[in-house]
């Protein structure tokens, strides 16, 4: 039960003790609370002025000055001695005591109050970003039962090691990444990957921390600590974004440096030269130097770029799109080119043997057995597939003497198995003159079908041929046309031979595509995109991507990829849905319009109310209602990208 105030009995002693969740909103919203007592005072000091005497009046707006200007000051003084640089905070506070110098305490006051507000409104778009953090972070379990020789214990996650086995109960979250050794159950992956549906995972499924068991117990084998887990990339990713600084931010923080300076040498200006060249009075010169102060401070400027980028990474951080850093997510709406890998991006890279054919008199048993043997330690989605596949098949009598197994990316493995050399791989691996009539013509059907064709041959003679063949994502086609019609040039670069690739590429309806790849054909084509296109982009998961994804100016990875895909991408897609890459698009696009409206508007605004005091139209606290006011606009209107739908 919830109160402001619990009474805990402790051994007969009453303590009181203020409601955690009352300080902790207390504590986050200071800021904003701290704005609205100033608004408060200032309102009060005005409705009963003249009831106070002038001391009275004076004191109550120093009060004012204090509680709201406090943060701003605090951090505008900070900042620039640390950086060794003017900043608007310090434009603000100048202004408002040359308001007071003046006798214009009101005015002043005004300026701190709407000034803290619009701050306390930037504060609230950077605390929401931190708290998607905080959320992720509170999916991570503190403890959970390990089992060691049946016995059960409660340990703390950061004690876990590799290979220990846990036990996940119904209810409870996972504490690790891991695979399933017993039990079944339905996973509930939406705080991960934002799928409402549990997903049914058994033996040997891989499950990732974080996500919630709802039904039967599950005995997990720990494949990851938990300073590698999916979870903690996740947040690592979103951290990282949240504190990475974008071209444009960079742009702006440089032309605030020098904007101010520049602000200052006028307005010192302004307060003695009006006086002799327009014959101005002194307070009137001084007063109209105080709104040129203000009302040329681009506080709306600086204001156009950090909430809506922030609001923009929290919203894809919602939607299972992580951005490691703005950069990215402000040129993906550049993109004009993208190279995708074929196998668990286009496709959903789970493989199935489909044919097993093998040469008149060799025994299709034997040779299973010995290609199981060879591609068991392999987490290639072909030697997986191979390998479950092999279990339906009876295992010889004989043992196996696996030596001397090299492996070759992109082309397959060799192997000797009882002084007989195996060799398992793509046609790359066989030269022209191994081929024989007793295959050709299967390959050409099955290579036909949009299958992939994996070779076995046996002392340099090929004695087998396996044909698997991998579904295409249900939304392949969709994000494909999506990005044709919008004029972005598609390829698919796979290690499938040219007719299999062709016959791929036909039926999902991509632009153009590239057989028989290797890693660094890969790298090659898009050296050569980036040439040909503005701005690239490289989707994959596998180790063989990786060299891919860093070479297009943006590389992402679907979260089901390798570690090395994951870490080496500037953006990954949780759900390894393609369809996220055209909300990604959309979001950036949106994200980049929202900044263009905020730079135009605030341009515009500072240049009117220049142009207005110059004029004499305006006073302070008109001025600081336009200027303030029109910060705060470009904060709700990058705040509009929280709610950013697909």
């Amino acid at each position: 039960m919830s109160s402001l105030i619990r009474v805990i009995i402790n051994k007969g002693v009453p303590h009181y003790q203020l409601d955690r969740r009352l300080f902790s909103f207390i504590k986050r919203h200071i800021q904003l609370f701290a704005a609205l007592l100033s608004g408060i005072i200032i309102l009060i000091a005005w409705i009963f002025r003249n009831h106070f005497s002038s001391s009275a009046w004076i004191l109550l707006h120093s009060i004012a000055f204090i509680i709201g200007g406090f943060a701003k000051a605090k951090e505008g003084i900070t900042d620039t001695v640390k950086n060794k640089k003017l900043n608007v905070e310090l434009l603000m506070i100048l202004a408002a005591i040359g308001s007071a110098i003046i006798g214009y305490w009101t005015e002043g006051a005004v300026l701190i109050f709407i000034f803290s507000l619009s701050g306390a409104m930037e504060t609230y778009t950077l605390q929401k970003s931190e708290r998607d953090l905080s959320k992720l972070m509170e999916l991570q379990p503190d403890t959970t039962t390990r089992v060691t020789h049946g016995i059960e214990e409660v340990v703390t996650i950061d004690e876990l090691v590799i290979d220990d086995l846990i036990l996940i109960k119904p209810g409870e979250r996972v504490a690790a990444d891991g695979t399933i050794l017993q039990g079944q159950s339905s996973i509930d992956e939406s705080a991960i990957t934002g799928e409402s549906i549990p997903v049914t995972k058994s033996i040997s499924d891989n499950v990732f921390s974080g996500t919630m068991n709802t039904s039967g117990s599950l005995t997990i084998k720990v494949t990851k600590e938990a300073s590698q887990s999916f979870l903690q990339k996740i947040m690592d990713l979103v951290e990282v974004a949240q504190n990475e600084t974008s071209p444009a931010q960079l742009f702006i923080e440089k032309f605030e440096n020098i904007y101010v300076k520049t602000v200052l040498v006028i307005v010192g200006l302004m307060m003695f030269l009006p006086h002799y060249l327009f014959n101005w009075s002194w307070v009137d010169t001084i007063y109209r130097a105080m709104i040129l102060l203000v009302v040329a401070s681009p506080c709306a400027l600086v204001a156009s770029i950090t909430p809506a980028m922030l609001s923009a990474i929290s919203n894809g951080a919602r939607h299972g799109v992580l951005f490691k850093g703005g950069v990215h997510l402000e040129n993906l709406a550049q993109v004009n080119a993208i190279a995708f890998d074929k196998t668990g991006t286009l496709t959903e890279g789970k493989p199935k043997v489909t044919d097993f054919l093998v040469k008149d008199g060799e025994d299709k048993d034997q040779i299973i057995h010995i290609v199981a043997t060879i591609e068991k330690g392999s987490s290639h989605p072909l030697a997986e597939a191979i390998v479950s596949y092999s279990k339906q098949f009876d295992k010889p009598d004989q043992v196996l003497s696996l030596e001397k197994m090299t492996e070759e990316t992109g082309k397959g493995v060799y192997a000797f198995i009882n002084d007989q050399k195996w060799t398992i791989g793509n046609q790359k691996l066989f030269t022209e003159d191994n081929k024989e009539q007793w295959f050709d013509d299967a390959t050409e059907k099955l290579t036909a079908q949009a299958k992939t064709l994996v070779y076995i041959s046996c002392n340099n003679e090929i004695v087998a041929i396996i044909a698997l063949k991998d579904k295409i994502r249900s939304n392949t086609k969709e994000a494909i046309n999506y990005f044709q019609q919008n004029k972005i040039h598609t390829v698919m670069l796979t290690g499938d031979n040219q007719r299999t690739a062709e016959a791929i590429a036909e039926e999902i309806g991509i632009n153009h595509y590239l057989a028989s790849c290797m890693p660094d054909d890969k790298v090659s084509h898009l050296k050569q995109l980036n040439k040909e296109y503005e701005t690239t982009m490289m989707v994959g998961d596998g180790i063989n991507d990786a060299p891919a994804l860093a070479t297009a100016d943006i590389g992402i990875a679907m979260g089901a990829g390798t570690d090395v895909a994951l870490e080496t991408a500037d953006i990954v897609l949780i759900k390894n849905q393609l369809t996220e890459l055209i909300y990604a698009l959309k979001l950036s696009k949106r994200m980049n319009q929202i900044i263009k409206q905020n730079i135009c508007f605030s341009i515009i605004v500072i240049i009117l109310l220049i142009i207005s005091n110059f004029l004499q139209i305006i006073n302070l606290p008109l001025g600081v209602i336009g200027h303030e006011g029109s910060t705060i606009l470009v904060i709700l209107n990058g705040l509009r990208l929280l709610k950013q739908s697909k």
